[in-house]
């Protein structure tokens, strides 16, 4: 009976230190909420800033998508969990600053989260099927203008600037382009080099290998500068329409009310993270320019000013999102 009962305490003891060990390596574990597929752009950054991050930190980082809704999926998942660090929003612009005015009765707002770090940002860029005969933004648009209701703009995703340019375009020069939506920066650019799509604002990290080879012309980016990737292809700006000036960016953000300790040991990992060379090679050679802004404060204030710019171009066409 003594042996009995002390094998009933040890099993008990055992299960006990099993069940302990389990819950701190559960609460040394950061999970990265990734509102988007596997595969696409934000996923390759989202990873190589997690491994450089996990090991600074000594702590398991995993990446979980979470796709669905433009990421309010995945936002929503952040918004409703514990502030306690444990969860990191990989969020991007076209989250943070078109889907407050794009969907209603979100549950969420900024004022909900905490930006950490912009990591990386890149210019989108208006490109064209080389069976069109324009050069210049100036020929481009007198070229439309010979085909009126006859053509289509491609955007990579309805509800994202991609979309919300081709728009302007037609707003700011009389034209009557179509918006064609794709689902997915690849599947856009796969069509705009068929020819399936003539012309449409794309991402740039997709678009310049195929932009230097000569199956897409490139008309203008949308940077405040011009990107290293494309040096010889102006910017609106520089044809004197900065209205079409946006970068694309991504970054990481936490819950607010997360302890301030918890924000420091991220932002400094994150920073670590996006000024190590290796890791800024490697975002680099998928067209990212390594920005690594940090200042919740700033980031957040930003964030809100361009938030209400495309709340502008949302609400001047119409769009709401299913």
């Amino acid at each position: 009976m003594v042996v009995r009962k002390g094998l009933r305490i040890a099993v008990a003891l055992a299960s006990v230190l099993i069940m302990s060990a389990a819950a701190q390596a559960q609460s040394n574990t950061i999970r990265f909420i990734v509102g988007a597929a596997a595969g696409g752009a934000i996923d390759p950054y989202a990873r190589v800033i997690a491994d450089h991050m996990a090991a600074t930190m000594k702590r398991t980082i995993i990446i979980e998508n979470k796709p669905g809704a433009n990421g309010n999926i995945a936002i929503q998942m952040v918004a409703d969990a514990p502030a306690d660090g444990s969860l990191v929003w990989v969020g991007t612009q076209s989250m943070t600053e078109i889907n407050p005015s794009a969907y209603d009765n979100l549950r969420w707002s900024m004022d909900d989260f905490v930006p950490l770090i912009r990591g990386v940002e890149a210019p989108m860029v208006l490109v064209t099927h080389p069976s069109v005969p324009a050069k210049t933004l100036s020929e481009l648009v007198a070229w439309i203008k010979t085909k009126p209701g006859q053509l289509n703009y491609a955007s990579f995703n309805p509800g994202t600037p991609s979309h919300f340019f081709g728009f302007q375009l037609n707003q700011r020069f009389g034209l009557d382009l179509t918006h064609l939506p794709y689902r997915g920066s690849g599947l856009q650019a796969n069509d705009l080099v068929a020819g399936h799509a003539l012309l449409g604002f794309a991402q740039i990290n997709n678009t310049a290998p195929q932009i230097k080879q000569g199956n897409l012309n490139a008309i203008a980016t949308t940077g405040e500068q011009r990107s290293p990737l494309l040096p010889d292809v102006p910017t609106f700006a520089e044809l004197k329409h900065p209205e079409f000036t946006a970068s694309i960016w991504f970054g990481l953000l936490v819950k607010k009310g997360t302890p301030q300790p918890v924000i420091d040991e991220l932002v400094k990992a994150a920073q670590a993270a996006h000024t190590d060379p290796k890791v800024k090679a490697t975002l680099e050679a998928q067209g990212f320019e390594v920005s690594g802004r940090t200042g919740s404060d700033a980031l957040l204030a930003d964030i809100k000013k361009q938030g209400l710019r495309w709340g502008e171009l949302v609400k001047a066409a119409g769009f709401k999102a299913d």
